[in-house]
């Protein structure tokens, strides 16, 4: 495996670590810096299976919490009711993803120009609904009720087409569902648990025979430093988020989908 691949490698985990949970999507951000850079991944496998650095990252952050709810679960009535909110909100994307991922892999993946227009287009969005001066209903993820749960399972399928963010699809929809903006994030960050194993697991077992020696060298420098980001940003966004909202994420999407449009005519 040549040097500049396994650089390349590292430098998109540390992309991907950085962008996996705040609402700029990390696979669009993979996607266009791959086309750009000529870095190619066996079936476009790279940029699904270094999640599992960053499923990894909440874990190690939320260790503590995340042993109390397995503490609490079996004689608990609000934890056990958490939990299955958590895989209500999950099953959506579960079906969809499964019966859609050749579709997706094989025609939205290999899409640049649609990537750009979906960053600046969920870009306005995100800004839009930042700006709404909102009530919030809900302020603790350990209260969402399973209607509102699976309403926002519903919203996170659009992170289906790349460029439009797992966890700004999620946040976004909760949000406007009646979720303030710190336990909108939070429950982005449980529900993130699920779909990206669930992603991971599914990829793998799709790719399991067109996989070599070198494409897990690859994956594992990846893996490597989105772990390292993601441990980063999940211990800090939400204290941001509480704080500044969503804008900087939002003019952010709209100047790296501009960004790419100009590339995308430049070079193509």
């Amino acid at each position: 495996m040549e040097n500049q691949t396994i650089a390349e490698a590292l430098a998109l985990g540390l992309l991907e670590g950085l962008t996996e949970f705040i609402p700029v999507s990390s696979t669009g951000h993979l996607l266009l810096a791959g086309h750009f850079l000529g870095f190619e991944s066996t079936g476009k496998t790279f940029e699904v299976l270094i999640q599992l650095g960053a499923i990894l990252a909440i874990l190690t952050v939320y260790s503590a919490r995340l042993l109390k709810i397995l503490t609490d679960l079996p004689r608990e009535p609000r934890t056990q009711r958490f939990v299955i909110g958590i895989l209500v909100a999950f099953l959506p994307a579960a079906v969809i993803g499964a019966l859609a991922h050749g579709f997706i892999k094989s025609v939205l993946f290999e899409t640049p120009l649609l990537i750009c227009i979906t960053l600046i287009v969920g870009g306005i969005i995100l800004l839009w609904v930042d700006k709404l001066v909102l009530k919030p209903r809900y302020v603790n993820v350990m209260d969402y009720p399973l209607g509102l749960c699976f309403a926002i399972g519903l919203c996170q399928c659009l992170a289906m087409i790349p460029g439009t963010s797992r966890s700004g699809a999620t946040i976004a929809g909760a949000l406007l569902l009646g979720t303030d903006k710190r336990s909108a994030a939070e429950f982005s960050f449980f529900l993130a648990m699920p779909t990206m194993t669930g992603a991971f697991a599914l990829d793998l077992y799709k790719n399991r025979d067109i996989l070599t020696f070198d494409d897990f060298a690859v994956i594992s420098a990846g893996f490597v430093t989105a772990f390292i980001a993601g441990v980063f940003v999940v211990r800090y966004l939400l204290d941001y988020v509480s704080r500044h909202g969503f804008a900087l994420f939002a003019w952010w999407r709209m100047i790296v989908g501009t960004a790419g449009l100009i590339g995308l005519w430049l070079v193509g």
